[in-house]
């Protein structure tokens, strides 16, 4: 009697035929875009599992995989570079730099990218630069994009740029060696991708429109701005800028001793100080002791109206500010409205009976009540259940408040979500991720330490804590990649790459070299749109070394032309860690790496066909 098995044609027998479907139905997927991608990742393990052809310690070999880890540790790199204020500040110098110029801004930010990623990981880079980005789109008004995908591959080609910007050039090196040839030097690829960027950047001017129309984005505001709290509570022309003199009153005094805002309207909301060659901003407690060259950040009250008297009286340099003050400082200093909790102790209490200034280094600047703006006398009012205080200070101090008892954060402003919370030690943030990238171009550390470290270094020097780190790692990225890796052991073990390795020997055997290398070429770059660039030059590098040798060719173009096509992983979001780390962000679906990935992988691959023979003789 014939079994189930003996009825079945024999290639639904062979466990080739169903990694190759899964395959297809996983591209599928992504394609289709209804599912979300680590959810077909998290299917695809499953499927391989269950169906016998991978052990259970196979499928998840990503998750015991350095670069994973290593792309984890990067996010929380670039966290601690927003959280210190460094994105914000790269992203103005960007745009103080190119203006408000859209072109000029894409040219330098590829330069930069590729510049950079010549010697240290490019999924380092692009994640340092992804926060940067954010920041510059949100500065000119326009969709992410129409900068991510130039981000992502300017991270691509800088691993075109010398010979440790990326793993598949140590392997081509690595395996010419093996085979008894001399090795490659460092700046072997250097004139290829110098090329490739030129190309990249002209190439990605005119692609980005294919990504998005170019309208201005209306950012959408759930809460006021600054501006406008300062209109609700009419404080326009209230902000002050003062230096501290050297023979001034204020100089050793503390601010409670000074008593400015009962005496004279004064109200000290922050102090600027600068320390070891820094500037700092520092609350405003009761306690801090005013020093020599202090600025000083002053809200006036509405009855001020001798300014300029009390500054000279005082031995104060009245400084003049350009827009208003608010905003200008509002990466440091905020402001917030605040209510107060029922059966507080703080009602029937005045706002200077509380003491805001000791308990909270903060300063109340405006109080609404039953939608009135109480401005004569404020500070000496008895607050009741329902009035609104407009407090402002250093924006951690504002968080600290947010926690109290007695009050319960009604409404903040729009800019509190672009506020550095840890602005004081961007320096150590610099000299983490520099320490970073020291150890990465030196080789003394593996990669994946080195980020380690960098991200300990960070969680000493406090620019990020356990909660922020954990809240930076993309996860659906993580499951994405640690998902796709087992394709890489399922097709080996099936047979699948040595068969693919016989057709294309037949298939090159009588070609011209030139369509020899554009074969090579895209048999790399179709493996390496579904496994990583590393994983495709360790299967491929010896195959086209071998098949350069049986043709009686040098093997170094070969090798070339592998890197640089495992380097081109532009089609798939999965091609590469780069891609998959700018998905979320931006909002790509997975056509978009198709439309833009495709004619720019094509135009690579006839520029680098074309180059490599000339540099590297046959």
């Amino acid at each position: 009697m014939p079994t189930l098995y003996s009825i079945l044609p024999d290639f639904l027998l062979s466990p080739l035929f169903w990694v190759l479907a899964l395959l297809i139905f996983a591209v599928w997927q992504f394609i289709r875009n209804k599912w979300r991608m680590d959810i077909v990742a998290l299917l695809v393990i499953t499927l391989l599992s269950l169906s016998g052809i991978l052990t259970v310690n196979e499928v998840f070999a990503g998750l015991s995989d350095p670069n994973v880890i290593l792309i984890a540790l990067l996010f929380i790199v670039g966290e601690g570079l927003v959280r210190t204020g460094i994105a914000n500040q790269v992203s103005e110098w960007l745009m103080k730099v190119a203006g408000a110029n859209e072109v000029k801004v894409l040219i330098l930010l590829m330069l930069s990218i590729a510049g950079l990623g010549s010697f240290m990981s490019s999924t380092g880079i692009v994640a340092i630069f992804i926060p940067v980005v954010l920041a510059i789109c949100h500065g000119m008004g326009i969709s992410p994009k129409r900068l991510m995908m130039p981000l992502s591959v300017a991270g691509l080609i800088s691993g075109m740029m010398t010979l440790i910007a990326t793993p598949p050039n140590l392997v081509a090196h690595s395996e010419l060696v093996k085979a008894g040839f001399d090795g490659l030097n460092f700046f072997s690829f250097t004139p290829i991708g110098v090329a490739v960027l030129i190309l990249g950047i002209g190439y990605m001017l005119i692609a980005r429109n294919w990504l998005d129309n170019g309208e201005i984005v209306q950012t959408e505001h759930k809460g006021a701005s600054i501006q406008q709290l300062i209109e609700a509570y009419q404080l326009q022309g209230r902000a002050k800028m003062v230096v501290v003199g050297a023979d001034s009153e204020f100089v050793a005094k503390t601010i409670n001793e000074l008593n400015l805002r009962h005496q004279y309207g004064l109200n000290i909301i922050a102090i600027q100080r600068v320390k070891r060659l820094r500037s700092l901003v520092l609350p405003a407690y009761g306690t801090t002791t005013i020093n020599q060259k202090d600025i000083l950040l002053m809200d006036l009250s509405a009855e001020v109206d001798n300014f300029e008297q009390l500054c000279t009286q005082f031995g104060l340099r009245n400084v003049a500010l350009k827009g208003d003050y608010f905003s200008a400082h509002s990466k440091s200093v905020g402001m917030s409205e605040f209510s107060i909790m029922p059966e507080a102790e703080s009602l029937g209490k005045t706002i200077s009976e509380l003491k805001f200034r000791s308990v909270y280094g903060l300063s109340v600047v405006g109080l609404k009540r039953d939608g009135k703006v109480l401005q004569e006398n404020m500070i000496d009012i008895p607050l009741k259940f329902g009035d609104v205080l407009l407090v402002m200070g250093e924006w951690n101090q504002l968080l600290k408040m947010a926690n109290d008892k007695d009050f319960f954060l009604l409404n903040e402003p729009e800019e509190s979500k672009y506020v550095a919370p840890a602005i004081s030690q961007a320096p150590h943030a610099l000299f983490s991720v520099l320490t970073m990238v020291v150890l990465m171009i030196s080789g003394i550390v593996p990669n994946v330490i080195a980020a380690l470290i960098a991200c300990l270094m960070l969680g000493k020097f406090r620019c990020v804590d356990m909660k922020s780190a954990y809240n930076a790692i993309h996860w659906p990225s993580i499951v994405l990649i640690v998902g796709m890796m087992p394709f890489s052991i399922a097709l080996q073990k099936t047979g699948g790459i040595d068969w693919v390795v016989g057709v294309l020997l037949e298939i090159m055997q009588d070609l011209d070299i030139h369509f020899m290398l554009i074969v090579l070429f895209l048999f790399t770059a179709v493996i390496n749109a579904f496994i990583s660039n590393t994983a495709t030059a360790i299967l491929v590098m010896p195959i086209a070394i071998a098949i350069a040798q049986q043709l009686h060719y040098s093997p170094v173009p070969f090798a070339m032309i592998v890197a640089i096509s495992a380097s081109s992983a532009f089609i798939t979001p999965v091609s590469s860690p780069v891609n998959t780390m700018v998905l979320a962000p931006s909002g790509y679906k997975f056509m978009d790496f198709v439309k833009v990935g495709v004619p720019f992988m094509l135009l690579v691959m006839l520029l680098s066909v074309f180059l490599v023979p000339m540099l590297f003789p046959l």
